[in-house]
């Protein structure tokens, strides 16, 4: 499979295959993240396909050679603050959606899910993009448009307050 600059690139030009590879690379990323911070997967399948159609809109102001990969997780990310946040209020993931995802004991997951649902919205997208999406400190916060300082901060909190939630099985 090609890079995604390469792909990206193509696209820009108008190549439909490109496109498609691109979103058969990205999508199943995108839709993890968007999952992670919304906890519900019908609304994160809504917010992907809003991402893409984003991206089609501002391909033309895709700077050439640059990784595509953070710039299209800002556009997933904007997309996510810009929906309309009451109706994501209370959202419960379903039991095969915590099987899929993981494979610890169920109620050690519900729980840990539940404890990262109750984080401020920047420290749980900080531990999403870092720890469960595997972005390095500079990724996540080119992703977030914050400095990397200011990444680790909220990263940081993030572990605290979770550490302060969950306690470890013995």
């Amino acid at each position: 499979m090609a890079a995604p600059q390469d792909l990206m690139a193509r696209y820009c030009d108008g190549d439909a295959t490109a496109f498609r590879e691109l979103y058969q690379m990205l999508a199943p990323r995108l839709f993890g993240y968007l999952v992670k911070m919304t906890r519900d997967p019908a609304i994160a399948a809504d917010l992907l396909q809003q991402t893409f159609i984003k991206l089609h809109r501002a391909r033309a102001a895709y700077i050439r050679d640059a990784d595509p990969i953070p710039w299209i997780y800002a556009i997933a990310r904007r997309v996510f603050l810009d929906d309309d946040r009451a109706k994501r209020d209370v959202v419960e993931l379903g039991e095969s959606e915590i099987r899929r995802e993981h494979t610890a004991d169920p109620a050690a997951v519900a729980t840990a899910l539940a404890a990262l649902a109750e984080l401020p919205e920047l420290q749980r997208e900080a531990v999403v993009l870092i720890k469960l999406e595997g972005k390095s400190v500079a990724e996540a916060a080119e992703i977030a448009g914050v400095s990397e300082g200011a990444m680790r901060v909220r990263a940081h909190r993030g572990y605290e307050a979770l550490r302060g939630r969950i306690r470890p099985v013995v």
